[in-house]
This record gives C-alpha cells, sequence and structure tokens, in this order.
C-alpha cells in the first residue's frame, strides 16, 4: 500500500495535517490506535495564555517576539514569529470549513466557562459554552444575564449544578442551581457506567425526548432569564441545541462535563468527516509496530493490521501524542519515544521530572522530540530526510502553564503540512528543469534541498 503521506495519531494534530494535505491532493492514511483525546477536551482551545515567565497574555501575536526570547525551543520559536501569525488564520479557517461553530480570534483572547462555573483564558470556544471578553463580566456580555439557572440532571455526578451556581454568585452574578428529572433516562441512571454525557446525549436528541426535556427546563427555569445545561445534548449537530432553545425560548447555553467530553467528540467527528470527505483514509484500530528506515530515509511503515506488508510513502508525520497517548515513555531513570528512539529535549534525571508543589508548572510536561527548524526529527542529532513531528509529541513547551496545548497541535500540523507541500511544488520544478529559487510559503517557510 502507498500514500503520499502516512500520519501516525488521530488526535487535533494528525487530523489537522491530514486535513490541509488532503486539500491539497496528497494521499493520505492516519493510523490511529485508539481513541482521540479529543474525547477528553472541552472543546476550547488555547493559543498562547502565560509566558513561561507566568505573565499572563492577552494578545498573543504581539508576545511571540517575547517568547522566542525566553523560550527559544518552544514550537511557536521554531516554526518562526511570521509562520506562526499566518498559520494561525489558516488553523480557524480549517476548523470552520469543518463545519465547528467557534468563537474568539487569534488577535485577542477571551475568557471562557470551565466546567465548575470559573473563568479560564481560551483562543477559541464552541459558539454554545459560556464566553465574554477580558475587560467585561458574564454579567456583562448580555444584559439578560440577571438570574441564571443553572440545570443539571437528577445522579448524573460529572456535571454539579450547585458548584457551578456558587462560583457564578460570587462572581456578582445571580444564580440558581437546579435539577431536571427525566423518566426516559431511569435505565441509564440504573448503571452509572452507562449514565455518561455520550449516552445521554443518544437519548435526549430524539425528537420526542426533546420535547420533554423542553417541558421540565420550562418548569425549572421559570423567572429565570438565562440557561446553563450540561454538554449532554446535541452529539451529532448544535440544530438539536438551536430547536430546544425555540421550545424553551430563553438563551441556553453548554458547559462541558468530565470525559468524554461531548464538545470534545463534537470536534473529532467534524475533522474526522472533513478528512475523509476529501479522501483521506482512517485506519482505526491499528498500531505502528515497526518502522524502517534506510539512508536516513523512513522507506516502510509497519503497522500491527498489515503484518509483514509494509505502508510505503514518501513522508511520515509523528503525531503520535505525548505521554497521555504513549507517544512519550519512561522507564524508572528514563524517558523516551518508543518507535524510532528519537532524541528528546530534555531528559533530566528522575528527580527533576516534577515538582513537590503539584500547583507549580511541571518539568516533564516540556518533555519531547527534538528537531530541526522544520519540525524534522532528530536522531543521534541527525534529522531524518522525510520524518516530521506535530502536536504533544513535539518538546520545548508546557501546554498547561502556558496556555498553548491546541495551538501547538494546530499550527505544527499546518506548519509541517507546508513543508511536505512546498516540497512537491520544488521536486516539480527541479524536475522540470526549472530554476529553484528561495520561496515564501506560509509567511517564511523557505525552499531548501528536495529529498529524493
Amino acid at each position: 500500500m502507498k500514500f503520499d503521506v502516512v500520519i501516525i495519531g488521530s488526535g487535533l494534530a494528525g487530523l489537522t495535517c491530514g486535513i490541509r494535505l488532503a486539500e491539497a491532493g496528497k494521499s493520505c492514511a492516519i493510523v490511529s490506535a485508539g481513541q482521540s483525546s479529543l474525547y477528553f477536551s472541552s472543546g476550547s482551545m488555547d493559543f498562547l495564555s502565560h509566558l513561561p515567565d507566568g505573565r499572563e497574555v492577552t494578545h498573543p501575536l504581539t508576545a511571540l517576539s517575547e517568547l522566542a526570547e525566553q523560550a527559544p525551543a518552544h514550537p511557536y520559536s521554531r516554526m518562526g514569529e511570521e509562520n506562526v501569525a499566518s498559520l494561525i488564520y489558516r488553523a480557524e479557517n480549517l476548523l470552520r470549513e469543518s463545519g465547528l461553530a467557534m468563537k474568539g480570534s487569534a488577535s485577542q483572547n477571551h475568557y471562557r466557562m470551565t466546567p465548575i462555573g470559573r473563568r479560564r483564558m481560551a483562543w477559541l470556544s464552541p459558539a454554545r459554552v459560556p464566553t465574554h471578553e477580558l475587560e467585561w463580566s458574564f454579567l456583562c456580555e448580555k444584559s439578560s444575564w440577571e438570574n441564571v439557572a443553572v440545570i443539571g440532571i437528577e445522579g448524573f455526578l460529572d456535571f454539579q449544578p450547585k458548584m457551578i451556581a456558587g462560583a457564578l454568585q460570587k462572581q456578582g452574578i445571580k444564580a440558581q442551581a437546579k435539577e431536571a428529572h427525566l423518566s426516559v433516562l431511569d435505565r441509564l441512571r440504573d448503571n452509572p457506567s452507562e449514565f455518561r454525557a455520550v449516552n445521554i446525549a443518544r437519548l435526549l436528541d430524539l425528537p420526542e425526548n426533546l420535547s420533554l426535556l423542553a417541558e421540565e427546563i420550562n418548569r425549572l427555569s421559570t423567572g429565570h432569564d438565562v440557561i446553563i445545561l450540561p454538554a449532554c445534548i446535541g452529539l451529532e449537530s448544535d440544530e438539536v441545541v438551536g430547536n430546544l432553545q425555540i421550545q424553551v425560548g430563553k438563551p441556553i447555553y453548554l458547559l462541558p462535563t468530565l470525559p468524554p467530553s461531548l464538545p470534545g467528540i463534537r470536534v473529532n467527528q467534524a475533522m474526522n468527516a472533513r478528512f475523509r470527505q476529501l479522501g483521506g483514509i482512517v485506519m482505526a484500530g491499528d498500531k505502528v509496530n515497526r518502522i524502517e528506515i534506510e539512508n536516513n530515509c523512513i522507506t516502510g511503515v509497519y503497522t500491527r493490521n498489515h503484518g509483514d506488508i509494509p505502508l510505503r510513502t514518501s513522508h511520515v508525520v509523528l503525531a503520535t501524542g505525548s505521554f497521555f497517548n504513549n507517544g512519550l515513555k519512561t522507564e524508572f531513570n528514563r524517558v523516551y519515544e518508543p518507535l524510532l528512539n528519537l532524541d528528546l529535549l530534555a531528559n533530566p534525571e528522575r528527580g527533576q521530572w516534577t515538582r513537590k508543589n503539584v500547583f507549580a508548572p511541571q518539568p516533564y510536561l516540556k518533555f519531547g522530540v527534538n528537531t530541526d527548524e522544520y519540525l524534522r526529527p532528530l536522531k543521534a542529532g541527525k534529522a531524518l530526510k522525510n520524518l516530521y513531528a506535530a502536536g504533544a509529541v513535539l518538546g520545548g513547551y508546557d501546554p498547561l502553564a502556558e496556555g498553548c496545548g491546541a495551538g501547538v497541535s494546530l499550527l505544527s500540523a499546518l506548519f509541517v503540512a507546508e513543508q511536505i507541500v512546498a516540497e512537491q511544488i520544488i521536486s516539480e520544478r527541479f524536475e522540470a528543469g526549472q530554476t529553484i529559487k528561495p520561496s515564501m510559503i506560509s509567511g517564511q517557510i523557505e525552499a531548501r534541498e528536495v529529498t529524493q
């Protein structure tokens, strides 16, 4: 089996890279060993919320030069300020074209409401998640935010309406916690392992059950102006939530629950569908067991399901994630990349992996694959010619403390895709006997030597 590009990993980085390459006419296969980490995400995305020294960032694009000084190994610094500034808008457009309704802009961060009612800085948030500008409060965003009903579902432990209402009250917002009881959920309620957001949504999204939910919300929200619900409706489409809002006649907002998170699943489903629509192939439930290298170039990718039959490809993108996805692994005294034993950007002694204060930035979060300026991973100090890395497998940044996890995944994936597209353009010109000049592709991604 032969492809232009084989992408290892089906998370945000893998899907983004696959979509961009498929748009450019590349034949792409994504090898997906398990469930995407998007299932565990809130659906909101961050670009850059804090600098490494802890300073808050409100306008991310203007902070990139300072970031490069403080963290030259950060993926944004490796890609270059102009490339990041260009690719961020491509990322927003890619999500929009995948059918995702997101609000926010790279020019300025905003605050979103978290599942416990507090605020967290973000770059993009799903349209149904409560947000506000940095200088406003949730109350000021809409004049109707005078009396909020936070309505949970009886017995559903992944959403705590009293905690959320209490947090809103501390912010000066009049809020009251309520619980809805719907007999249609009794079967799920009897089995805690099945009483989760996805299973609830499958039932509540049915038209006949949505009407029952609307009746219960109308009963509970008398005297309230705004309604906050757990994200347990609209599994396949936001149209379901729109229909519910029409029946209720009041603004409805959704908050993510504990994983699996419906907004995160929606992101995964939309991007997966977009990739397949463009002709991409997802090898779900498969796993890369071995990668064949000759002359510092990957010549074959062997997977569990294909046995001795290799996937032949011109380029490979490593988007395997970090420790959570087994893109990085540990032994007692070392951290390593399991597929190719690639060079890591940081791998200190075990005693330096963590800090005693669990709320402090943790050093291990910056561990990851070391690359050159084109995001080609290094092995024994030398870049592999046709291998690129994108997303959480990269080192040099702290996705939690710096608030940049989703941004790094999206932008590094697009950056890598542009490298591969650029190589094709240069190769075609070279074969046609044309003069090859440095080109500006995606900002300042310069043409370089083509790997034949």
